[in-house]
């Protein structure tokens, strides 16, 4: 049993539980509809969906950041959550509330034509490509409702939340690990004089392995082979750039990253820089 707070729309509403006494966000058609302050209602079987309102999410509390969202967008972004639990299943839905704050303000900025360039773009879509995919419906999504057309850059935004909702990783995380992928790519083509293809395999095994590595650091956990030996060798223009990555890395991770590391970096470049495909 829930007692009505404040309804938001026709499709939101704020209501307090009778067994907790704790405030929740309510989405679903018609919830809101007619519902009078202190009304009290049973929850619906079908259609809705309960957000807690004292999680505490990366952009701060959900009931704070609630105050300044137009219940529209969260309306929007519970859609796009219900599209990516159709692809992966159980997700983190406390991700609707920056969701559907950044949407609102991609909105706010296309509006005001101030649509932003993102240089990672090309990289989210091939290191979270499901998840790019999967952010794709909000194009179709917004037009329905709003009218509005987003680009491909606001939707590699939105395809890292829907990242963070499925995995241990926050957007800023995410965006990290593409900044490091993109930054090692940079090296990679400035030595060899190649513009690296974002489909090829190595490319795509690369990411992955920058991805597991900040992974490892973050958790503590170590490889147990140490390559580094060989392949500063072998191979001491990647094994240089390894290097130079990993201590990037650890400067944006505030992380150190092992050593053992570095070999394995190195292989993944050299692999990169020898794809002619």
């Amino acid at each position: 049993m829930f007692r009505v707070k404040k309804a938001l729309n026709h499709n939101t509403l704020i209501a307090i539980s009778m067994e907790d006494n704790q405030e929740y966000l309510l989405i679903g058609k018609g919830i809101g509809f007619g519902k009078k302050v202190s009304e009290r209602f049973e929850m619906p079987e079908t259609d809705c969906t309960v957000y807690s309102l004292h999680e505490q999410t990366e952009r701060g509390k959900a009931m704070e950041l609630l105050k300044g969202i137009d219940p529209i967008y969260l309306e929007i972004a519970e859609k796009v959550l219900t599209k990516s639990e159709e692809v992966f299943g159980k997700i983190d839905r406390r991700i609707l509330f920056p969701m559907a704050d950044h949407i609102a303000f991609a909105v706010q900025r296309i509006r005001a034509n101030e649509q932003i360039s993102n240089p990672l773009t090309d990289d989210i879509r091939a290191l979270f490509h499901m998840e790019y995919k999967t952010a794709e419906c909000v194009k179709d999504i917004l037009w329905e409702m709003l009218q509005i057309e987003i680009d491909e850059h606001e939707i590699g935004y939105i395809a890292l939340h829907i990242h963070s909702a499925i995995e241990d990783e926050n957007v800023a995380l995410s965006m990290q690990i593409a900044h490091a992928v993109r930054e090692c790519i940079r090296m990679v083509e400035e030595e060899t004089g190649q513009t690296i293809d974002v489909l090829s395999l190595s490319y795509n095994r690369l990411m992955n392995h920058i991805r597991y590595m900040v992974a490892r650091a973050l958790k503590g956990e170590k490889l147990k082979l140490n390559l580094n030996d060989y392949m500063s060798v072998k191979f001491p223009t990647s094994y240089a750039m390894a290097k130079e990555v990993c201590r990037h890395l650890e400067k944006q991770l505030h992380h150190p990253l092992d050593e053992v590391e570095i070999g394995y970096l190195a292989m993944h470049i050299e692999r990169v820089a020898m794809d002619k495909n």
